[in-house]
């Protein structure tokens, strides 16, 4: 994968035989997934290596789908730290408003806290001023960012395993199409 990029129609080369169409139908997309992003990243793969065999076309479709879950955990990793980021101020909200409440008023202390962490997520005027008094008291986006990390570390593992394991399964799939392409002209030397 180391040619230019090319556009989506230009990418014919290597189009997938008929045969092997059984072998790599679409994966089940997620809500926001599009068949055809899959779809071009696919072709790209597939025009990029240029599988000249059964068994290179079978490790070409595993890698493009692989690829495809790599970009899915990226796309996870940024909506889970954008879900933590909202936790986060919320926690930080906690910090400065419920200070010194009297315990008869924290549940509604903790109501517009809530409500003030979604006012913060949804509106540009009250992430603004949400901001601004956050960094009054010392929680600047540094510090929010911390926390986003600190509560979203056991998950933030998960998915980097997950993320790791798939890159290093693709890397695998893509030495075992190498060895194959060297291993052929060997057998027909023969």
């Amino acid at each position: 994968m180391n040619g230019p990029i090319q556009a989506a129609h230009q990418l014919t080369a290597a189009a997938q035989p008929v045969e092997f169409e059984v072998l790599a139908p679409p994966p089940l997309l997620l809500p926001g997934e599009q068949l055809d992003h899959y779809q071009a990243l696919r072709q790209a793969i597939f025009a990029d290596l240029a599988p000249q065999s059964a068994i290179e076309w079978l490790l070409a479709i595993d890698v493009a789908e692989l690829s495809w879950e790599i970009q899915r955990y990226r796309v996870l990793r940024h909506k889970l730290l954008e879900i933590y980021r909202h936790k986060a101020i919320e926690a930080a909200l906690r910090r400065i408003d419920m200070v010194g409440i009297d315990s008869d008023f924290e549940r509604e202390a903790e109501y517009y806290t809530l409500q003030n962490a979604l006012s913060w997520q949804i509106d540009p005027v009250a992430t603004t001023e949400i901001d601004a008094r956050l960094a009054a008291y010392g929680f600047d986006q540094h510090a929010i960012t911390t926390e986003v990390y600190v509560q979203a570390r056991e998950v933030l593992v998960l998915l980097e395993g997950l993320l790791n394991t798939a890159q290093t399964k693709r890397l695998l799939l893509l030495r075992e199409i190498r060895n194959q392409r060297f291993a052929a002209p060997m057998r027909q030397g023969r």
